[in-house]
């Protein structure tokens, strides 16, 4: 396919909530949105076809290892999107604000992925343009799984799976009460770490056991959040990933052991609770942030949790295209 230059003076603004994979049973198959929200900003700038005229501006977390030039994900997802769609970029702005947390299991790089792919499709001329569907198939192909991306691009929570070589999503809609608490450690857990820790076949008696609970999920999430501590029990991964994150492991046992709906989000290290109602919501906080059921003062944890109750998003990527001259 022949390939055309983007239009210059276009630009384009994309808000990717954060994402939790997982959620206890659901490995590789389960997502949910939450409002915290990672920021993308691209202008095609006048009078250069030159893709190296790249300028980037990046702030918030993560700011300091990142790089600010081609080999950024964002960039290379970018390139990979305008292939797809035949177009290739010329000089370039990008100010990406950064506010999920790297490498702690609440989706940046699906984040990072999503709003380039996202911006991409919103650049290119409007008869090219493709629905959020390709959004979710090219990004999930990128990413190297559905999880985290289809709740990022729909909102919602989210069941993915692939088929035939096509990702697929059909989303879910949770019950008002159910308020998602996480608390977020200082330390980083590479995804591509965590995932070399699991064993390459699990019993059939522990398989059977996670597709139950897995199934009462669906339903506890969307009609009974009563039943999510069961819901939420795992039989398939976490156990196996617990001594990379021991402290993980104990704030989500001691969080379990008190009746709330606590997992490792995503690959870790964050722990996230899905409470049901404000109560709740508000026990999970002061367990994770080291006191007792009452708000005590405890000896729960040995670290320090960045603890926050977050909304569940519902409206997923967010999309604003507009010219600048």
């Amino acid at each position: 396919m022949a390939e055309g230059l983007l239009q210059p003076g276009q630009c384009v603004t994309v808000r990717v909530p954060g994402t939790s994979a997982n959620l206890g049973p659901g490995y590789d198959s389960l997502g949910l949105a939450v409002a915290l929200y990672d920021t993308l900003t691209v202008e095609t700038q006048a009078d250069t076809s030159d893709p190296d005229d790249l300028q980037f501006e990046l702030d918030g977390e993560g700011a300091a290892g990142l790089p600010r030039d081609a080999t950024h994900l964002a960039v290379r997802a970018m390139d990979a999107a305008l292939a797809r769609l035949g177009y290739r970029r010329g000089g370039l702005k990008i100010i990406a604000s950064n506010v999920l947390p790297h490498g702690r299991g609440l989706g940046s790089s699906a984040a990072a992925i999503v709003a380039a792919v996202s911006a991409a499709n919103a650049l290119v001329p409007e008869a090219a343009r493709r629905d959020a569907q390709w959004v979710f198939q090219l990004a999930s192909e990128l990413e190297g799984h559905p999880d985290n991306v289809a709740p990022a691009v729909f909102g919602g929570a989210a069941i993915s799976w692939q088929e035939a070589g096509v990702y697929r999503s059909a989303r879910l809609t949770p019950s008002s009460t159910v308020i998602p608490v996480v608390a977020v450690p200082a330390v980083e857990l590479p995804t591509k770490a965590a995932r070399a820790m699991l064993p390459a076949s699990v019993p059939h008696a522990s398989a059977a056991a996670n597709a139950a609970r897995a199934a009462l999920l669906v339903h506890a999430l969307t009609q009974d959040p009563a039943l999510l501590l069961a819901g939420t029990q795992d039989y398939l991964h976490q156990h196996y990933r617990s001594a990379a994150m021991p402290d993980s492991s104990a704030l989500m046992d001691a969080l379990r052991a008190r009746g709330l709906a606590a997992f490792v989000s995503g690959a870790g290290p964050t722990i996230m609770t899905l409470a049901n109602g404000d109560e709740e919501a508000s026990r999970a906080e002061w367990i994770m942030a080291g006191k007792d059921a009452q708000g005590e003062p405890g000896k729960i944890s040995r670290v320090r949790w960045r603890v926050l109750r977050l909304d569940v998003d519902v409206e997923g990527a967010k999309v604003e295209l507009h010219r600048r001259y």
